[in-house]
């Protein structure tokens, strides 16, 4: 089984959960589309899009560093790094009143993953196709 399984497993549920927080709101501030001028709604659906725009990549990446035979204890530093920051820009980027800390770190978790991710791959290409 692969390690990667797990955390796109956990992202999944959180996108569920992430999506339902969105049709729920949609359905009480009665918005079919769009956000109708609501910040909170507005708020909702780009914690929605921002996690679709960033997870299925960085979930590949994860999954080529794993099938590169990378240790596994790094699999689940990215995978952890990845929730993590994910949860954490969720919860900042919801908050009408915004503390830009949460969604600062969970940016920047989030963009770490990938280029940390994107290095290692691009590395080990590299040193295999210069041996």
């Amino acid at each position: 089984m692969h390690v990667v399984s797990l955390y796109a497993s956990i992202l999944a549920l959180l996108f569920v959960a992430l999506s339902i927080r969105t049709l729920r709101m949609r359905r009480s501030l009665k918005i079919a589309i769009g956000d109708a001028g609501n910040q909170a709604m507005l708020r909702a659906m780009r914690v929605h899009s921002n996690f679709a725009e960033y997870v299925p990549l960085s979930l590949l990446l994860i999954y080529f560093v794993e099938a590169s035979e990378a240790h596994s204890v790094f699999v689940h530093i990215l995978g952890v790094c990845m929730l993590v920051g994910r949860a954490s820009h969720a919860f900042g980027v919801s908050q009408v009143e915004e503390n830009y800390t949460f969604r600062v770190f969970g940016m920047a978790m989030t963009f770490t993953v990938l280029v940390t991710a994107a290095l290692y791959l691009l590395i080990r290409y590299l040193i295999k196709v210069g041996a």
